[in-house]
């Protein structure tokens, strides 16, 4: 990781639309105030494109300038953003999406800490590479690719569950065409595509090749995020997998139906907070070099949550 010189006071944002719930600057702050870095963590909002291409061009021009000194990015721009980068490391361009940028001279380049963060939370879950079997991600949007790298980098066979059935094969296609160039080490002949529905479902379960090995279900989608915690990725007719662990990306509610449910049939559940804080303390030391104070960031995000914020 570079150790970055950076100027006082700090600027720092999120680039994103809606933004008005986010949790990232009480995270950043408290950063900022434990590391004793003077700094600001600001948001801008931005509509989809093409809307908001001429208030996103001058926002990054800002951030070329040094006005800037770095920058989050959430949905919906995390890959309408690439193109206008100069550079990616590894990890953006393996996932195909950004959410950490920040300036080198004068080129903008591009991460992206959403996978790792995902892998580390998971670790503290007690899952991990050595722990590897199926894993089925529900959703094949932005966050499904940073979970899905992550997973097929670790060993794990993925299903990707999406309604959208086109959108799902397209980034299956993605990675077969990444490990074919033979850039990276991953494994797509451990990832097939199969539909959101109740039957499709159930028969993946019944035909699992290691049906008594517990199953990781990883809910990328926003299905059951607040206003709407009633609604659940998960159809109503399916049993939730004996033994299974239910990974909600979501975290407001803190307790989802899907989490909730899972829990009641006595299984191990959680939701994405800890993902949040583990993505957002890698971004802080990506521009800061230093180490993130990272208790601090989830208390911080704990009690911003509590006051009813989201991400």
């Amino acid at each position: 990781m570079p150790v970055l010189s950076f100027p006082i006071p700090l600027k720092l944002g999120l680039i994103g639309y809606p933004l008005e719930h986010s949790l990232s600057p009480a995270i950043h702050q408290a950063a900022l105030l434990a590391r004793g870095i003077p700094g600001e963590y600001q948001l801008y909002p931005i509509p989809p494109l093409p809307e908001g291409a001429e208030m996103l061009d001058k926002l990054l021009n800002r951030l070329r300038r040094s006005e800037i000194h770095g920058l989050n990015v959430t949905i919906p721009h995390k890959q309408a953003v690439l193109d206008r980068l100069d550079d990616l490391t590894r990890d953006a361009r393996l996932i195909g999406a950004a959410n950490t940028l920040y300036a080198r001279g004068s080129q903008i380049i591009g991460h992206n800490t959403d996978g790792l963060g995902f892998r580390l939370d998971l670790h503290t879950l007690g899952c991990s590479s050595s722990t590897a079997g199926d894993a089925l991600v529900l959703g094949a949007g932005g966050s499904a690719c940073a979970v899905v790298s992550i997973l097929l980098s670790d060993g794990w066979r993925v299903t990707l569950a999406s309604r959208r059935l086109e959108q799902a094969s397209q980034l299956a296609a993605r990675y077969r065409a990444i490990n074919k160039s033979r850039q990276e080490q991953i494994l797509p002949a451990h990832l097939q595509v199969i539909e959101l529905k109740p039957a499709p479902l159930a028969l993946y379960l019944s035909q699992r090749d290691a049906p008594r090995q517990p199953l990781l279900v990883v809910n990328t989608t926003p299905v059951g995020m607040a206003p709407h915690v009633d609604d659940s990725p998960w159809p109503a007719e399916i049993p939730l997998p004996e033994g299974a662990y239910i990974y909600d990306l979501v975290y407001n509610p803190a307790e989802t139906r899907l989490v909730r449910a899972a829990r009641q049939a006595g299984l191990l559940a959680a939701n994405g907070l800890g993902m949040l804080v583990q993505q957002a303390a890698l971004s802080f030391e990506r521009w800061t070099g230093q180490d993130a104070p990272l208790q601090m960031m989830v208390e911080a995000a704990t009690a911003a949550l509590a006051c009813g914020s989201r991400k």
